[in-house]
This record gives C-alpha cells, sequence and structure tokens, in this order.
C-alpha cells in the first residue's frame, strides 16, 4: 500500500475543491440545485450551530482504543438531498461523528439504535417527527434535535429547531475547531441477519478507500489537496444519479467520490420509494452519465421504465451496482433495453470499504468473478495465513491497509472481525470466497446466511441466482430452515413478476440446469413482495421466518 503525502479530512477536501469549482452544480434534486459553494457554506452554518451547542470532540483518538469513541455522534434519519450531504459535512466539521438511521426502524428498532449509538443529536425529515417523540423519553442523551420541513405538516418537536433557519442564512465562517484525520466516520450496519453495529473509521482511511483517495482499479492514490484540486478542476462534470438511500453506504460512498472528483451528484425528487418512471424522466431531463442501483430489486424496474419510455437516454452510459447481487439476467435486461450500456459491479462492505469490481458490457455478462483492488486479499479459513491465488480451497475475503477501527463499544466483536495474520491486521466481516489462479475473486456469499445441508455448504445468493434466471419471476431471497434429514434445508421465498405464473415444481426444474441436485430448494414459498431494505439489500431474518412458518 502506497502511504499519500497527506492525511485528509472530508471538510479539507471539500473546501479545496469549492474554491476551485464552486459555481459547479453539486447536488440536483427536482428544481433545488446546489453549487459547489453553496452546499460548502450551509454545512458551515450547520457547523457552527452543532459547535454552540456543545457538540464536538472531547478525546483525541490517540487516547482510545479502537472500539471507543471520543466525539459526540450525530444521526441522520433522513431521505435522499442536500440536507443530508450538508448534515454530514457539517458534523465533520465541527468534529462531530455523523452516522445513518434506517428510516424503515419501527419504534423498538429505533431506540435500540439511538441508545447504542450514544447520539447527542439528530437531524431528522418532519414527517419522522411522531417516531422520534415516542423514543425521546428513553434517551436522555439526545439533546439536539434538527426538523427539516417536508410536506407531512408534522410541527416542530418541542425543543426542536428547524433545519433551514440554520442553514439558509448568516455567517458562513466554520467553527473555530481543527477538523482531524483521526475523526470518524461512522456507519450503523443494516441488521439484516442481526442487530445493527456501528463501524468506526478513521475519516482519512474511508476518504482513500471509498471516497476517491485510492483508485479501486489502479491503486493509484491522491497524494495532496493540489492533486485532488487539479483532477476535479479538470474533470469535465459529468453528473451521478445516486437510486440507493444514503442511509447505504455505497451510497455515501458514491456522493463523496462525486464531489472529490468534481461532478454532480442528482437525486430522485420522489424520496420515499423507487419511482424508476421519475428516474428516466430524469436522465433525460439533466443528461445523466451514470445511475446507481443496488442489485436486481432496482435494476429490473429500472430496465422495464426504460424499455417503456421514449424520453431521449443517449447520455446514459453506465449504471453502477453495489450492496446486492445482480444477476445476469438483470445484467442482460439493462443491455438489452439501453444498447451500449456498461454494468459495473462493486463489491465492499461497512467493514472494509470499497474492494473489488467487474464490468459486464455487450457480448460479456457474467457475476460471481471479481478483479481484486488494492489490499483486497482471501484469508484462509482457520485465519493462520493468506492464500495464494490458485490455491485449492474456499477461504475468507480480506482487506487491509485503510480498514476501520473497530466496532463502537465492542472489543470483543472487533477483536474478531478484525484479526492479525503474519503481523498485518485485516478486516474479515464473514463473506466467503477463492481466489483464483488468475488473481481474480470468486465472491460465494455471506457466511452468515450460508446453509449446511447434509454436510455441504450452500451459499444463498448462488441459489438465488438461479431462481431469478427464470422469466416468471420478479424477486427471490433463498434461506434454511431446520430438517431432521439434513440439518437444514434450501427454501427460496419467490414473488412472480405481475401477470406470471409458475408453479414449485417449475421453478425447480429450471435451477437444476445449473445447480447440482444437493443446492436445489426442497421447497418454494410464494409471497406477493420480498421483503428489503431500502436498499435493495435482503433481509434474512424475514426470509428465515417464512422459511419456517411455511414448513410449520
Amino acid at each position: 500500500m502506497t502511504a499519500p503525502a497527506t492525511q485528509f479530512t472530508v471538510p479539507a477536501a471539500a473546501d479545496a475543491v469549492a474554491a476551485v469549482i464552486g459555481d459547479r452544480p453539486f447536488i440536483i434534486q427536482g428544481e433545488r440545485r446546489y453549487t459547489y459553494a453553496q452546499v460548502v457554506e450551509r454545512s458551515n452554518r450547520l457547523a457552527a450551530y452543532l459547535h454552540s451547542r456543545g457538540l464536538g470532540c472531547h478525546t483525541e483518538r490517540s487516547q482510545l482504543a479502537g472500539h471507543e469513541v471520543g466525539q459526540d455522534l450525530l444521526g441522520i434519519y433522513a431521505y435522499n438531498g442536500p440536507e443530508y450531504v450538508e448534515g454530514m459535512l457539517g458534523s465533520w466539521r465541527a468534529r462531530v461523528a455523523p452516522f445513518n438511521v434506517n428510516y424503515r426502524y419501527v419504534k423498538s428498532e429505533l431506540q435500540y439504535l439511538l441508545a447504542d449509538s450514544g447520539a447527542s443529536g439528530l437531524i431528522y425529515h418532519a414527517t419522522f417527527a411522531p417516531r422520534i417523540a415516542e423514543v425521546l423519553p428513553e434517551l436522555p442523551k439526545l439533546r439536539v434535535l434538527i426538523q427539516i420541513a417536508d410536506d407531512s405538516g408534522n410541527d416542530l418537536i418541542h425543543g426542536a429547531v428547524d433545519y433551514e433557519k440554520i442553514v439558509g442564512s448568516g455567517p458562513t465562517q466554520p467553527p473555530p475547531v481543527e477538523p482531524s484525520p483521526d475523526d470518524l466516520y461512522v456507519l450503523y450496519t443494516g441488521g439484516t441477519t442481526g442487530m445493527p453495529k456501528g463501524v468506526l473509521w478513521r475519516q482519512h482511511d474511508i476518504f482513500m478507500t471509498s471516497f476517491g483517495g485510492r483508485s479501486l482499479y489502479t491503486g493509484d492514490v491522491v497524494g495532496s489537496l493540489d492533486d485532488l484540486v487539479k483532477a476535479a478542476a479538470e474533470s469535465p462534470g459529468t453528473k451521478l444519479m445516486i437510486l440507493p438511500p444514503l442511509m447505504h453506504g455505497a451510497a455515501q460512498w458514491a456522493t463523496f467520490t462525486a464531489m472529490n472528483t468534481g461532478q454532480s451528484v442528482v437525486f430522485s425528487s420522489v424520496t420515499n420509494r423507487l419511482d424508476c418512471d421519475d428516474v428516466v424522466a430524469t436522465i433525460a431531463r439533466e443528461k445523466l452519465l451514470a445511475v446507481t442501483v443496488v442489485g436486481d430489486a432496482m435494476a429490473r424496474p429500472l430496465a422495464d421504465a426504460i424499455e417503456r419510455s421514449d424520453a431521449d437516454l443517449s447520455s446514459l452510459a453506465v449504471v453502477a451496482n453495489g450492496g446486492a447481487l445482480l444477476t445476469p439476467t438483470a445484467k442482460q435486461r439493462l443491455i438489452d433495453v439501453k444498447p451500449g450500456l456498461i454494468v459495473v459491479d462493486g463489491v465492499g462492505s461497512s467493514e472494509t470499504g470499497a474492494q473489488m469490481s467487474h464490468m459486464s458490457a455487450p457480448g460479456a455478462v457474467s457475476t460471481g468473478k471479481f478483479n481484486a483492488g488494492p489490499d483486497t486479499y482471501v484469508a484462509a479459513e482457520d485465519l493462520s495465513a493468506i492464500l495464494d491465488p490458485g490455491h485449492d480451497g474456499i477461504g475468507w475475503l480480506a482487506q487491509r491497509g485503510y480498514v476501520p477501527l473497530g466496532y463502537k463499544g465492542d472489543a470483543t466483536k472487533t477483536a474478531a472481525t478484525f484479526p492479525v495474520i503474519d503481523g498485518v491486521r485485516y478486516s474479515i466481516p464473514g463473506d466467503r470466497a477463492r481466489h483464483l489462479e488468475d488473481g481474480s475473486i470468486e465472491l460465494l456469499g455471506r457466511d452468515s446466511v450460508t446453509i449446511n445441508s447434509g454436510g455441504e455448504k450452500i451459499f444463498a445468493e448462488e441459489v438465488e441466482s438461479a431462481i431469478a434466471s427464470h422469466p416468471a419471476v420478479a424477486d427471490v431471497v433463498v434461506a434454511g430452515r431446520p430438517s431432521e434429514r439434513w440439518g437444514q434445508e434450501v427454501v427460496a421465498i419467490v414473488a412472480l413478476a405481475e401477470g406470471a405464473s409458475a408453479d414449485a415444481q417449475e421453478l425447480i426444474e429450471h435451477a437444476a440446469n445449473v445447480l447440482a441436485r444437493y443446492k436445489l430448494p426442497k421447497a418454494i414459498v410464494f409471497r406477493p413482495v420480498i421483503e428489503r431494505s431500502p436498499a435493495g439489500k435482503a433481509d434474512y431474518r424475514w426470509a428465515r421466518e417464512q422459511a419456517v412458518n411455511e414448513g410449520a
């Protein structure tokens, strides 16, 4: 790993870029358009407010263990929009650590997250005010409430202040504190297989791995702010539309990579659901170059909307996927409806940042095998060594170099996920993989959703891909349920496409064309829709419940 000469903070990068391309649009959402300079000014006002309320850094990183926090935390409980980006930038500028809040959480989940984080502050859309009011009495540490007005009609919670009154006008001087590369970036995991965990990153490390500080393809690093600014100024100012919610790490990474490379970020004006007709209209209106998605759940309806539209979509060249499996069927569908399209898969996690990539183009569509990024390896199953390419065996996908400090408040889990191998600290969050002889990496799936049936390990994503390729299937998730004979048996939960029909046997026989017999589902459970996170990730806890209840 080549170390840059500069240790970066995100506010310093934002200032440097805005000083050169301040008039260039940075955030676009419907009729709202904010330049780089405006976003910096608004985030400075927010930072000054947070500082005035006593929020900031209280214990420097050098005095803390990896799982400990010395800064106030501020949750962002909001839909996509400029407020989310400004909220993160303003927090960092005040030396406050922002973190993501899942807006689908029910009362108990929200209360757990805010209590676990120990949040001192919260920025939230007014539509969520009633839910916050319910949990507020149980959260004595939560003392700064900033409410973003929306069309819900909800009044300010007692003690809350209006977001726009803070950021809309007034002095733009940042607070008298100097952000540090050691300041935290906090990303809570989705909790689709267990309780959410707060992943703690040094700001410099997430900048390098996921905010544009290092090329995932070449490993080249940005050496200084001057280098960053020069590249941003020379970029053509292309536009990127981000469909996943900003509470999803990959959406944050795409946004801040765009900021640091001089691009414009476009959000849909429909924020509480995926409206692909609005997406297609926005692509045509804004002449977008690229759109980001999460898995088939976003890619398939986007392809349908492109097909039924007669808008000029000639500018669209790339669909970038991350965070969930994008099957070859869905990739081919996108390419069929938008000839010449390139589909790029990215692999990463809250605990690793961006790790690997794969490109599909017309005539060359595949999935499952990726080009390893800088510092991406495969560790032996017993974590005793790093496996060489071509090693015969399944190991753990591993990342070294720029990796998180740990999990908030959990020294045991931190030690388990970030082991030291041959004197080097790695991040190993639980994905199974093979390092192939040609240097590429075959990603098999998350170990926590692997099914052990008759002594054989079956990876849920492989079965999902096989079922999803049937034309009648709109969505599918695979889980295991207890079996007296096999220990566990494979169950596919399937949602059929509107107007389509297929029975269980037909789907199993279809999957048998590409799967060994022992991997085939023992049962198919049909549901009207598949439960997923707003980011498109499968909810495997829900899937297991469906599988078990159907077999009861």
